[in-house]
């Protein structure tokens, strides 16, 4: 299991390090100040940002999004920010309130989530039960959504920055290319996997936009609303239900082990796959599967094989940014 990679926030006017994106660059003296969230949605805005926007993520890969708490000192970043953007849905609380006590009168904060589904849409399940009020955040996990997210980046920067909205346009138009032919290699990959086998148990519910879309079926998570451990009572039924359905294979998360399935894997004969990932990108910094569509392509490769499908679709699937990004950045770490 590749070690979970603890990295420094970014410092907003020069450096914007692999745990919020991409890339580092210098610093734009009349380019808007941006700062988001987690590393997906940072990277969404690097496709449709490129060079003309200063970018900062706030949370570092590696941490649980849900429970990161910003240190005071973030506060600097927010205060610099023309525009905030978070994903919302109750994801980041704490960063989005230390946001908004620290903006600039001209500044905003854009929340992605509300403005992607409905009420009616939202989902509740095992890591997010309705009682406790927090539909599932992780709209991002379905690119249909995640092409959402970049128009709605691309008309907010378009708006407060015009001079550059042709830019961010082509971008946009870019990125929206390599999303439809992402999501029909996805759909190619899982319409291999027999149909019996497209049930995924997971560490956690990231999934529970993305399985309606590919028709598969989402039949548990490990990690509780809680954050804590299953009861033993939730473990032995997960047992008996992989046993009654007969997966073949259960998901853990790449930077969060979890020694209970590994002992329910053990205990159903099913394999154990330790290494999806939700808010964590592949590869290392400046590669070019170190981006939103390497999480994807990764995960769902991963899925297709472990669920006995055929991930070929994929395999020449371009991973990097999209064109005329990546030449004009500095990758460093």
């Amino acid at each position: 299991m590749k070690p979970i990679r603890v990295l420094s926030i970014c410092v907003a006017l020069g450096t914007f390090l692999a745990a919020c994106g991409p890339a580092a660059r210098p610093a734009i003296s009349n380019g808007l100040h941006v700062v988001t969230t987690v590393s997906p949605i940072t990277n969404i805005i690097y496709n449709i940002g490129g060079s003309h926007i200063a970018l900062t993520g706030i949370i570092p890969e590696g941490s649980d999004s849900h429970t990161f708490e910003p240190a005071p000192s973030t506060a600097q970043f927010f205060a610099q920010a023309d525009v905030v953007f978070v994903n919302g849905l109750h994801l980041e609380e704490p960063t989005r309130k230390l946001a908004a006590a620290n903006l600039k009168p001209s500044a905003e904060i854009v929340i992605l989530g509300e403005q992607t589904i409905t009420p009616d849409q939202y989902i509740y399940d095992f890591s997010f039960p309705k009682s406790e009020g927090n539909p599932n955040p992780h709209l991002w996990m379905n690119p249909m959504n995640a092409l959402r997210y970049a128009e709605i980046v691309r008309d907010t920067l378009a708006r407060r920055d015009p001079s550059n909205a042709t830019d961010y346009s082509k971008n946009y138009e870019a990125f929206k290319t390599r999303i439809t032919a992402l999501d029909q290699a996805i759909m190619d990959c899982v319409n291999s996997i027999p149909e019996n086998n497209r049930k995924l148990l997971t560490y956690h519910d990231s999934f529970a936009y993305f399985a309606p879309r590919y028709n598969m079926t989402v039949i548990g998570a490990i990690q509780p609303a809680d954050f804590a451990e299953p009861s033993p009572r939730e473990v032995a039924d997960l047992i008996l239900q992989i046993r009654q359905e007969s997966v073949p294979a259960i998901f853990g998360s790449e930077v969060f082990p979890s020694p209970i399935l590994d002992q329910i894997a053990k205990e159903t004969g099913a394999k154990y796959d330790d290494s999806l990932r939700d808010d964590d990108l592949p590869g290392l910094i400046g590669e070019a599967n170190h981006s939103y569509l390497g999480l994807m392509v990764e995960d769902v490769r991963t899925i297709t094989k472990d669920l006995g499908g055929n991930p070929a679709p994929l395999d020449n699937f371009d991973t990097s940014n999209v064109p005329g990004l990546d030449a004009s950045v500095d990758q460093k770490q």
